[in-house]
C-alpha cells in the first residue's frame, strides 16, 4: 500500500507540473494577455501599460514568471486577483461551497436513479423498460447540458412557476428550504446526463456477472432471483462502478461549469468563466490547479475503496 501511494504521489506531482505549465503558457499566449482589460480604457497610454506590466512582473520572460508563480504556490501564496486585488484562495473559497453542494446533490441523484435503472434493465433484459431506458440514455447523452437547462427554465419557471430560474437563494431569505428550492433544477439538470451514464454502466456490469457460474449455482440451490441479484450480482458489479465514480469528477466539473452559467449559480464554474472574461489569470490558474487536485484525489480514493472492498485486488 505504501509503495502504491508513493508511486501515485509521484505521478500526481508530474501531472500537476505538466498541467500547470500548459495552462500558464496558454493563458499568457492569449492576445492581449493579462493587460487586456486595461487596454479597453482609452485613457491609458502605452507607457501606462508598460508601467503596470512592470509592477505586476509581466515584463519578465515567461519561464521566470512561471517559476515565480509556482514557488509562491508551493509556499501557500496563490496570488491576488487582477479584478479586485483579493487573495485568490479567498476568492475561490467563497464559490467552492456552491459547486460542492451542486456536485454532491447531483451525484447522489444520478447514482441512486442510474443504479436502479441499470439493475432493472439488466434483470428485465430486452423488455419494454430496457428499450425505453436505452433510448432515454442515448437522448440524454446526445443533447447538450445547456439545452436541458434552458428547457427546464422554460417549463418549470416560465410556464409552471414551480422553481426560480437562477441564483442560489432569494435575497433576504436564505433559509434551508429556500436553498433547496433553488437547488432542485440545476441539480436535476446536471445529474441527467450522469443518470444515463450510470444506468448504462450498471446494466453492462450486471449482465457480465448475472450468468457467471456462482449465480447458476445459487439458482440451482433454490435461492430466489431477487436475492441473487441484490446479494451476489450487485455486489460484484459494484466494483467497476466505484472506479467509474472516480472518473466522473472531470465530467461533473465540466457539467457544473455549464449548469452554473445557465442558472447563474455562484460556483467555481461560473467564477472560471467570469475570470477568463476579465483576464483574471491568477484566479483561472488557481481554479485549474484545484480541479486537477480534485480529479487526482477522487481517482485515488476510488482505487483504494475498490481494494478495500475486494481483497483479491492488491495495490502495488
Amino acid at each position: 500500500m505504501l509503495g502504491f501511494l508513493l508511486n501515485r504521489l509521484l505521478q500526481s506531482i508530474v501531472l500537476l507540473v505538466i498541467v500547470s505549465i500548459i495552462g500558464f503558457t496558454i493563458l499568457n499566449m492569449i492576445p492581449g494577455g493579462p493587460l487586456a482589460q486595461y487596454g479597453l480604457d482609452a485613457g491609458i497610454s502605452q507607457a501606462d501599460l508598460d508601467r503596470i506590466a512592470e509592477q505586476m512582473g509581466l515584463n519578465r520572460p515567461l519561464p521566470v514568471q512561471y517559476l515565480d508563480w509556482a514557488w509562491r504556490l508551493l509556499n501557500g501564496d496563490w496570488g491576488n486577483s487582477y479584478r479586485d486585488g483579493q487573495p485568490v484562495i479567498s476568492v475561490i473559497g467563497r464559490h467552492m461551497f456552491a459547486t460542492l453542494l451542486l456536485m454532491v446533490s447531483s451525484t447522489i441523484v444520478s447514482v441512486a436513479i442510474g443504479t436502479w435503472i441499470g439493475i432493472r434493465g439488466a434483470s428485465k433484459r430486452y423488455s419494454a423498460f430496457d428499450y425505453a431506458a436505452t433510448v432515454g440514455a442515448m437522448v440524454a447523452l446526445s443533447i447538450p447540458t445547456f439545452w436541458f437547462g434552458l428547457v427546464a427554465i422554460y417549463i418549470f419557471t416560465l410556464k409552471l412557476g414551480w422553481f426560480p430560474a437562477g441564483n442560489m437563494y432569494t435575497i433576504g431569505d436564505q433559509s434551508l428550504l429556500d436553498y433547496l428550492h433553488h437547488l432542485v433544477m440545476p441539480s436535476m439538470v446536471l445529474s441527467l446526463v450522469h443518470v444515463a451514464i450510470w444506468s448504462r454502466y450498471m446494466r453492462g456490469a450486471m449482465l457480465e456477472v448475472i450468468n457467471q457460474d456462482f449465480t447458476k449455482t445459487a439458482r440451482a440451490k433454490g435461492v430466489s432471483e431477487r436475492r441473487i441479484l441484490m446479494r451476489h450480482v450487485f455486489g460484484n458489479a459494484l466494483l467497476p462502478m466505484i472506479t467509474l465514480a472516480g472518473m466522473q469528477i472531470p465530467s461533473l466539473l465540466g457539467g457544473a461549469l455549464v449548469t452554473e452559467t445557465v442558472f447563474t449559480w455562484p460556483g467555481m464554474g461560473r467564477l472560471f468563466l467570469d475570470s477568463l472574461g476579465y483576464s483574471d489569470y491568477p484566479v483561472v490558474m488557481g481554479l485549474l490547479m484545484l480541479s486537477v487536485v480534485l480529479v487526482i484525489v477522487g481517482n485515488l480514493l476510488a482505487d483504494i475503496l475498490v481494494a478495500v472492498i475486494d481483497p483479491r485486488i492488491r495495490l502495488s
